[in-house]
């Protein structure tokens, strides 16, 4: 299941996609250009995120399914990431204490704001269960505006 669902392109109660010429006339966007229909309009380039550095991806890994499960549903309750994807299992290889160790693990990569970013960091530390648990983050320089504001909303302390 995808992080965010938009409506669906021109009339939602239709529940049809719009494309062409007829799709910029309704106010709707355009649908990628499909070879077969040369009336559709292709899409653009995703704009820059309205503030480059707003909206952040944030990676974890834990050593189960289900404490990726809480990690997220956790967050996302606490309103400190807007969405959670789960991963895995996943195989991570990694040096711990002088030894090189594998290990199967799950990833959750978190939506959340420059502005939520240390509170979501704070939770992921009181809640993870590893002595040093990965929290890294990355800029989202480009992503499609409605759902850069999608997250920047879902993130609002209440």
């Amino acid at each position: 299941m995808p992080c965010f669902r938009p409506p669906l392109f021109g009339s939602a109660a239709e529940g049809r996609r719009v494309a062409g010429p007829s799709a910029r006339a309704e106010g709707a966007v355009p649908v990628a250009q499909n070879s077969s229909d040369p009336a559709a309009t292709p899409v653009a380039t995703p704009a820059a995120a309205p503030d480059s550095a707003a909206v952040l991806t944030v990676l974890t890994t834990t050593d189960a399914g289900e404490k990726a499960d809480a990690l997220a549903r956790g967050a996302v309750a606490a309103r400190v990431a807007a969405c959670a994807q789960i991963s895995g299992p996943v195989t991570s290889v990694y040096r711990w204490r002088g030894e090189v160790v594998t290990e199967r693990e799950w990833q959750v990569l978190f939506k959340t704001t420059a502005a939520r970013f240390e509170a979501l960091a704070e939770y992921l530390r009181a809640e993870h269960d590893y002595e040093t648990p990965e929290i890294i983050a990355t800029p989202v320089t480009h992503g499609d505006p409605t759902y850069l504001a999608w997250v920047v909303d879902e993130t609002r302390p209440e």
